[in-house]
């Protein structure tokens, strides 16, 4: 026979002494915690392992009230109420069905029979309504004094228990058995214990519709649905369901949650942060994307800077007159020095060829702050110093000191044309001269190589890796107009006479009448442009086109070529010199002394530089023509020779001439010229008339080789060339007449024709002491090559006459260097007095 289970082996099989709840009154705290092991205490463990024949304490009855009510979620309070008298009712019916069928089936194969004594299948005898022994050997009767399978003796009034001594079937214990009159000692068949227990049931429900109960969730009233309990009886199994604790319906429920409200929240939170995050990457695709490409890029590129080479200038014949050649450059770090005597004593030795003292060193070296008052950081020590200076500075590993590249530019000739060439700065920018006014043809454009590095210690160039290279493209060489050769001559030459007369400042151009071209810019006194900062500012000025000075009697010729232009006068008139002449307050005189009115020639008015018989003429021509010949022939602006800083000089218009104007300007006073722009207007003598713009810079060469040819010079038509052609044979009167004032600047194997000139110098409006002497012709005169002027500033005893001779030797040398024929016309005969 199979052995019954014992009820104490499994906790959860006994009936429960708690009255069934309906549907809507299930679960619990207690009950969750009753029906799961692991939320146990030690304490709950042996209570909870009671089974429904173990009735509980009174006193800890109330305790077993579940705290909270487990409300059954999801669903409307209705549904609830529907469902669980739905359930109640299930549950009845089938409870009926089963205390109907229990006492036709043996399940556990004991034998017995109503109202008799049988023995079961292991051993046991009993008998309903008599006497028997349960499965344990032990006796006992139906409504009698047995025993249960515990071994325990049931007392009068007690019925049968379970294995936790508690009614099988009524929570209340005795009172209800008592009453029932389950306690008396008489022999009862089962069907009388049917009709008892459905007695009970009866009165139970009875009691649960007289006693109702608010509903707390939806505030209505309702009866609890009756409880299922089991039945027992004798040489029955005990036949129990899972029981559930009370509810608690003393404690309000918890209110039921909305899910809608928060499934709408949740639901605008999570589509918010969708938006937020696909706005963000939306920016960084089409935003911020390039710029971080670009950052990662760079984290991981490296550049180097390949250094473009200034363009060099040449002159006419591709003589380098400068160029730039490949230097270093040395500079401290006063924060990182760590020894300043100690590196000061090092750098002395490698510096001071420099002209850079051990003072000056430490002084740099040693940490300091700047005027805005910040810690300085870098400091150059030497600039331009050669490649083997800076490795040797390099190997003696100072700290903070660094060499780095540099440019130095170098000047072959050094002082020649240094006025014209100009210098650079220390950043290889050019600062005056040609340098400056051509900056941007000079410069070159640096290049750069890009390639892709490691990490950390392999920080190297990645073979295979990125690699871009932009190459450097060299500044162009600007080809000059003038010849080397001629240029140093003409420097030479005009040194030696300035010295010679005592004269502080000259200047003297060499100029193509043809095409403009300056052969040669002489200034003196000059100054090395290899150390250009050794010199003061005035050395460094271009006397060419800086000197504003009288043009003296160098200015008839314009008065001459204005009358005979415009018909005041014949080539054969005669003008009348006297001892002197005077206008507005002013008193002018003539260098030669006439005691008497003298008619003289037009080439006896230039061969005696006549003052008086030049303002006779130039009253015949009228200012207002006057002044209109001046700014035809270019006075009182700049000829646009390419030089920075060229001054224009000054003509007063007529409007602004006093009385003393019309005997001082036609004479050359009153004027502020510079000596090209004089240069420009006996060279549109000697071109037929033409005045062409005299320019520096012939062309400008790529870095490719190919030649760039500059904008052609401006011209304009002067005088007529028949005129021009008076003019030059007018203008050999003072070299081939006797007693004339240039007679020598004549030349053995060429024709010469030029003026002399005394004036005086003006700075800042005011005429200074001394005389500005010149000269200005050319030659040969019946077939004009090129042009000298010549110009110093001396003492009063300086004049044009002292300017010939420096005259004659550079148009000599002039005209030997470009091999210039004698023409072997004979000299024209010529005569001062009509």
């Amino acid at each position: 026979m199979t052995r019954r289970e014992d009820p104490r082996d499994n906790p959860r099989r006994g009936t429960s002494d708690v009255p069934r709840r309906s549907a809507v009154d299930r679960g619990g705290l207690a009950d969750a915690r009753r029906y799961t092991p692991r939320g146990r205490t030690v304490r709950e463990t042996a209570a909870e392992r009671r089974t429904a024949r173990e009735p509980l304490p009174p006193d800890q009855r109330r305790r077993e009230r579940p705290p909270l009510q487990v409300v059954d979620g999801g669903r409307s309070d209705s549904a609830r109420r529907t469902a669980g008298r739905d359930d109640a009712a299930r549950r009845d019916g089938a409870r009926r069905r089963e205390e109907i069928d229990e006492p036709r089936r043996d399940g556990t194969g004991r034998r017995g029979e109503a109202g008799a004594a049988g023995r079961e299948s292991a051993g046991r005898r009993g008998a309903a309504g008599a006497g028997g022994r349960d499965s344990g050997g032990r006796r006992g009767a139906i409504g009698a004094a047995g025993r249960d399978s515990g071994g325990r003796r049931g007392g009068p009034g007690d019925g049968s228990r379970d294995g936790a001594g508690r009614s099988a079937g009524d929570p209340r214990r005795g009172r209800d058995a008592r009453r029932e009159g389950v306690g008396r000692r008489e022999p009862r068949g089962a069907g009388a214990d049917r009709r008892e227990q459905e007695q009970r049931d009866a009165r139970r429900e009875r009691d649960a519709r007289r006693a109702p109960v608010r509903d707390h969730v939806d505030g209505e009233r309702r009866r609890p649905v009756r409880s299922r309990t089991a039945v027992q009886g004798r040489g029955q199994d005990q036949r129990r369901s899972t029981r559930r604790p009370k509810v608690n319906h003393g404690a309000a429920p918890p209110l039921p949650g909305k899910p809608q409200r928060r499934l709408r929240v949740a639901t605008v939170l999570v589509l918010a942060m969708f938006a937020l995050i696909g706005i963000r990457l939306v920016w960084l695709q089409f935003s911020d994307a390039p710029e971080y490409a670009a950052s990662g890029i760079r984290d991981r590129l490296a550049e180097e800077t390949i250094f473009a080479s200034r363009g060099n200038i040449v002159d006419r014949n591709g003589q380098i007159l400068a160029h730039s050649v490949e230097a270093r450059y040395v500079y401290a770090d006063p924060g990182m020095v760590e020894n300043v005597d100690a590196t000061a004593d090092a750098l002395v030795p490698l510096l001071g060829a420099y002209g850079v003292p051990r003072s000056d060193i430490v002084k740099l070296i040693t940490p300091h702050k700047r005027d805005n008052g910040t810690q300085s950081r870098f400091e150059y020590l030497a600039r331009g110093v050669s490649i083997e200076t800076g490795d040797a500075v390099r190997k003696l590993n100072l700290a903070g000191i660094v060499v780095a590249r540099d440019e130095r530019r170098e000047v072959f000739t050094r002082d020649t044309a240094a006025t014209v060439i100009g210098f650079t700065g220390r950043d290889s920018k050019g600062l005056e001269g040609l340098e400056a006014a051509y900056e941007e043809q000079l410069k070159g454009v640096n290049g750069k190589r890009v390639y892709e590095v490691g990490d950390g210690k392999l920080r190297r160039e990645i073979p295979g890796g990125l690699h871009l290279n932009k190459p450097a493209r060299s500044g162009m060489t600007l080809q000059l107009t003038i010849d080397s050769y001629v240029q140093f001559r003409a420097q030479q030459l005009l040194a030696e006479r300035l010295q010679a007369v005592k004269a502080t400042v000259g200047a003297a151009i060499i100029m193509d009448v043809r095409t403009g071209e300056v052969i040669a810019q002489a200034s003196y006194p000059g100054y090395d442009a290899a150390d250009p900062l050794a010199a003061g500012d005035k050395q460094r000025v271009d006397m060419c086109t800086g000197l504003i000075v009288d043009p003296g009697s160098t200015h008839k010729a314009i008065v001459l070529s204005a009358a005979l232009q415009e018909g005041v006068i014949q080539r054969n008139t005669p003008v009348v010199a006297t001892s002197g002449i005077v206008k507005g307050d002013r008193t002018f005189e003539d260098g030669k002394r006439f005691d008497k009115e003298t008619p003289l020639t037009l080439e006896g008015l230039l061969a005696y530089s006549s003052n008086t018989a030049t303002i006779r003429i130039a009253d015949r021509l009228g200012k207002d023509k006057l002044y209109e010949y001046q700014r035809k022939f270019g006075l009182g602006e700049v000829t646009g020779e390419g030089l920075p800083g060229e001054a224009q000089g000054q003509v007063r218009a007529p409007k602004d001439w006093s009385g003393s104007s019309y005997g001082a300007i036609p004479i050359g006073n009153g004027v502020g010229v510079t000596p090209i722009q004089m240069a420009a207007v006996y060279a549109t003598i000697a071109n037929g008339g033409k005045w062409v713009q005299p320019h520096l810079v012939r062309a400008t060469v790529g870095p490719d080789g190919r030649t760039n040819s500059v904008p052609a010079p401006r011209t304009r038509q002067v005088i007529d060339p028949a005129v021009a052609a008076t003019m030059r044979e007018l203008l050999e009167a003072p070299v081939v007449i006797k007693d004339g004032t240039a007679t020598k600047a004549a030349l053995p194997d060429h024709r010469v024709a030029g003026k002399t000139g005394t004036g005086a110098q003006v700075i800042d409006g005011a005429y200074t002491d001394g005389y500005v002497a010149s000269f200005i012709g050319f030659a040969p005169a019946d077939a004009p090559r090129y042009v000298v002027a010549v110009y110093a500033k001396g003492g009063t005893d300086t004049f044009g006459a002292d300017m010939t001779p420096a005259f004659r030797d550079m148009m000599s040398f002039t005209l030997d260097r470009f091999k210039v024929a004698p023409t072997g016309t004979p000299v024209p005969q010529l005569k001062a007095y009509a």
